[in-house]
């Protein structure tokens, strides 16, 4: 049976949307589709939504597709944030199968094409659960001007011996998302968001990850929030911290 378990793990770590997704203009009349080149040769489909020369690139979680995050860019779009969305591989539409390597290739490709835009002056990273593992990834390669985690956990392991106590996960993983490791060694202004009634990443985990970073940080807590609820989508609560970080002045 481990045998079984440690061949399909990854069908229970990522569950892409197979796509297709409608066209940018759709979700916003403004958007724009464009295509990212990862350094492997993978063509990802993206949403580019301008509004001002702060851009906030998003890293989805291990679900859905880019489409799902539409309220989430809307909201930023409103208060002046230009937001980039994008599928990795295998969501989406999109060729390849997911894998942490993988993800990272995407989100390299994301940042380079964001940093390309004349009309971007300053880029935050978006990280969204599994994709905040992917944003600390990210930002020890390519600093942001912030850094917004949500719903982030201290590794995947953890995570998993929180849903499957009766297996050897810490053994099993492959993919393993180490972000407690990597946290010494950020320094972009940090801002995570956590909510309290979290099903699938306790808060607990989202605590000690923050507790493992350096200033300049803060720390939302988002009560009555499950996982996958609206407030921890596009709320107001929500919104308002992740404006205010983005806007706060920086050295």
């Amino acid at each position: 049976m481990l045998g079984r378990i440690w061949a399909q793990q990854r069908r229970l770590i990522y569950f892409p949307s197979p796509g297709p997704v409608p066209p940018a203009d759709d979700i916003l009349f403004h958007g724009r589709d464009v295509v990212l080149e990862t350094d492997d040769g993978i063509r990802l489909g993206a949403w580019y939504f301008p509004a001002g020369r702060s851009a906030v690139l998003v890293c989805n979680g291990n679900g859905g597709d880019r489409w799902m995050r539409a309220p989430l860019a809307a909201a930023l779009n409103r208060l002046g944030h230009s937001v980039l969305l994008f599928d990795y591989r295998g969501y989406g539409g999109n060729p390849g199968s997911p894998t942490e390597h993988g993800l990272a290739a995407d989100a390299r490709a994301a940042q380079a094409w964001l940093a390309a835009q004349s009309d971007v002056d300053r880029i935050a990273y978006f990280g969204e659960s599994l994709g905040a593992a992917v944003a600390i990834g990210l930002a020890l390669q390519r600093r942001p001007a912030a850094l917004v985690l949500r719903s982030p956990f201290t590794s995947l392991p953890d995570v998993a011996a929180v849903h499957y106590p009766w297996l050897p996960v810490r053994r099993l993983l492959l993919d393993r998302y180490p972000s407690i490791d990597r946290m010494a060694s950020l320094s972009a202004p940090l801002l995570v968001i956590a909510g309290d009634r979290d099903e699938i990443v306790p808060e607990s985990l989202s605590r000690r990850l923050f507790d493992a970073a350096a200033e300049p940080k803060r720390y939302v807590v988002i009560r009555g929030a499950g996982h996958n609820d609206p407030d921890l989508l596009d709320g107001r609560q929500m919104i308002g911290e992740v404006d205010r970080w983005l806007r706060k002045p920086r050295q």
